[in-house]
């Protein structure tokens, strides 16, 4: 359970990181106002779509080809480095198909963490086990959203504020409030 676990928070905690920043993202890579919004309404698209037709699709593979829940799991963590790739290189366009990718990786982790916990450990104590692999979301989003990506632009803020001239003057004061 506890490979599942840190799995899902490194998996789930990733995709919220770049769906929360997506705003951010779009502004620093030059995307337009309208473009951005679309990001967004695709996420949440993309997101629904893939939870809704995730556990259909992989009860089919499961009977029809006896291939296990965790490879698919591992299947869309890996399709969600596709995601944060195309981010991370600033394809032209890219963020449009980041933005479905990471919302179909973000829907689809949802009905496969829960298959897996109870094809796993079955049914038993299936509602403890439940709720402990839905604790992976707010743990991963607050690792990697706060503690990372917050420091991150806490650090290339404090860079910024550092090299104008405005704090090399010494007419303001800049005082960074994360650890």
């Amino acid at each position: 359970m506890l490979v599942l676990f840190f799995s899902s928070i490194c998996g789930i905690g990733g995709t919220l990181t770049a769906i929360d920043n997506l705003g951010q993202i779009g502004t620093s890579l030059s995307y337009p106002n309208k473009s951005i919004s679309t990001f967004v309404s695709l996420v949440s698209l993309w997101n629904y779509l893939s939870r809704v037709a995730a556990g259909f699709v992989f009860e089919i593979m499961l009977t029809k080809y006896k291939l296990p829940c965790p490879l698919f799991l591992t299947l869309i963590l890996l399709f969600s480095c596709i995601g944060h790739l195309l981010i991370a290189f600033n394809i032209p366009n890219g963020l449009y198909l980041a933005s479905v990718i990471i919302g179909f990786s973000f829907g689809a982790q949802w009905p496969l963490l829960y298959a897996i916990i109870s094809e796993l450990f079955g049914l038993k104590y299936y509602s403890t086990l439940y709720n402990f692999g839905g604790e992976a979301s707010p743990i991963g989003s607050y690792i990697l959203n706060v503690k990372v990506t917050g420091h991150l632009y806490d650090e290339e803020d404090y860079y910024h504020m550092k090299s104008s001239h405005y704090m090399n003057a010494g007419e303001i004061d800049v005082d960074i409030l994360s650890p």
